[in-house]
């Protein structure tokens, strides 16, 4: 059962970096991981010392956005430290936090390892799609993990202006 179990979640995984590989390829130098996405993006946030690559997420984002005609976010130090605030608060209760003023949108997801599952989950879901193509101009994302939760890992992306 446990194989199995295993198996299927390596394909989902599998099948999940070959979904965000259809709506971006970075290639060039520094090396690249699976499906040619950069190795921060397919980097597991559940072991110890793990670091999001906050920049390389929010041009995965970009990519996604110029495809939909969107301009592109910059990475907002201030939103960083806004997601990450809600990140934890989601891992440490379990339960979803509320968007707090001033922001366009707010993406929440838990479960997922690694930034590239979590956006192919965004941007495969309709109503997340449009949030990500919001009309807004700056970005933060955080993470965190809580391997005493339900599923683990707990994302926050918000927009703002």
């Amino acid at each position: 059962m446990s194989n199995n179990r295993s198996l299927a979640r390596f394909a989902l995984m599998g099948s999940m970096t070959l979904l965000v590989a259809g709506c971006v390829s970075f290639g060039g130098g520094g090396g690249s991981s699976p499906a040619g996405l950069q190795p921060a993006l397919t980097a597991r946030m559940d072991v110890p010392n793990a670091r999001l690559d906050s920049q390389q997420a929010i041009a995965l984002v970009n990519a996604y956005r110029a495809n939909q005609n969107m301009p592109p976010l910059v990475a907002d130090a201030g939103l960083n430290g806004s997601a990450q605030a809600l990140a934890n608060q989601y891992a440490q209760t379990g339960v979803a936090p509320s968007m707090p003023g001033g922001l366009v949108q707010m993406k929440l997801s838990a479960g997922y390892a690694t930034f590239a599952e979590t956006f192919s989950g965004w941007r495969n879901n309709p109503a997340d799609a449009v949030a990500l193509a919001a009309n807004a101009s700056k970005a933060g994302i955080g993470v965190a993990f809580n391997p005493n939760s339900a599923y683990g890992i707990h994302w926050v992306l918000v927009l703002g202006n």
